[in-house]
């Protein structure tokens, strides 16, 4: 008889198995089962629903097959032989946490987690963080970057984990939700699941006073559950976002601006990028789209911006 459950922690080769009665059981995986046809690190990830075979004992077990994932999220792998790294599967939400200070959070780096999560179909809410250490520069570039992004249709979110602000309005929002935090390393996502239940005591890092970036902390994914209906999973701070699974051709699906821009376009192969009677180019030139996402979407295509700028 198999078992069955959620993956709630990934450390490499084991898995952590929670049963729907609670119960915890540590799996691993077949060989065979790691490699064959999986082009990532892990072929298991946190929130998938698997089914496992028992131990003689049943104390352990080796997970034999996965349900098909709703959705997932990837990032770069740091091993060369292999593209990529599952950091979350099944996931209702994802926060973005960011910050303009302390670490400060880069467009380019807010724009390819932005087009991975439109690209797994993943709702995100752009969640902005420190606002307590904010001055008037970084409030101005706050509300720039928040004008930018909501007016394409993500929604934006004010947090400060050292007055509070904004903590019952996220945990309202996370309710009934599988949530999933990412950010840069240092950026607050340990501290903010510490705030949402401070029994768990997640190890914390020092911002590096040289680099002002954070220092890895989180190592792996793990799921916790906060309250009955919070389940929020926190991932390893992220340097960067690929767009591995993603045509060049159709990286600008994954703009929701540009996308729509494309309509205008003289040619339905336009590329956006020194093509005439282009559309997106005519909304960037009026204001319509910002210049910073028209710059990234080049930067994704490897196309020099100082050339079509």
């Amino acid at each position: 008889m198999l078992g069955k459950g959620t993956v709630i922690k990934s450390t490499g080769s084991r898995f952590t198995v929670k049963l729907p009665n609670g119960r915890i059981v540590l799996c691993g995986i077949r060989g065979k089962f790691r490699i064959k046809g999986i082009r990532a690190t892990n072929p298991v990830a946190v929130g998938d629903h698997v089914r496992f075979e028992w131990s003689d004992d049943k104390t352990t077990g080796i997970i034999t097959s996965i349900e098909e994932r709703i959705n997932y999220i990837i990032r770069k792998s740091s091993k060369l032989s292999k593209e990529y790294q599952l950091l979350a599967s099944n996931v209702d939400t994802a926060w973005l946490m960011i910050s303009m200070i302390l670490p400060r959070t880069l467009t380019p780096f807010i724009d390819r987690f932005l087009v991975s999560a439109e690209a797994y179909r993943i709702p995100v809410i752009i969640l902005f963080n420190k606002t307590d250490l904010y001055g008037e520069k970084e409030m101005s570039e706050m509300e720039n970057l928040w004008s930018v992004y909501t007016r394409i249709g993500y929604r934006c979110m004010k947090l400060s984990l050292q007055t509070k602000e904004g903590v019952e309005a996220v945990k309202s929002e996370m309710t009934g939700k599988v949530n999933i935090i990412a950010g840069n390393s240092g950026v607050g996502k340990s501290t903010l699941i510490n705030v949402l239940d401070p029994t768990l005591r997640l190890k914390i890092g020092k911002i590096s006073e040289y680099h002002q970036t954070g220092k890895h902390t989180t190592t792996f994914s793990e799921m916790f559950e906060i309250d009955p209906g919070i389940q929020i999973i926190d991932t390893p701070g992220i340097r960067g976002f690929g767009t591995i699974d993603i045509d060049r051709l159709e990286l600008f699906h994954f703009f929701p601006e540009i996308f729509r821009a494309s309509k205008q376009c003289r040619y339905h192969n336009c590329m956006h990028i020194n093509e005439p009677d282009c559309g997106v180019k005519s909304e960037v030139e009026s204001g319509k789209i910002s210049e910073s996402r028209y710059v990234n979407y080049l930067m994704m295509m490897e196309v020099d911006p100082g050339k079509y700028r």
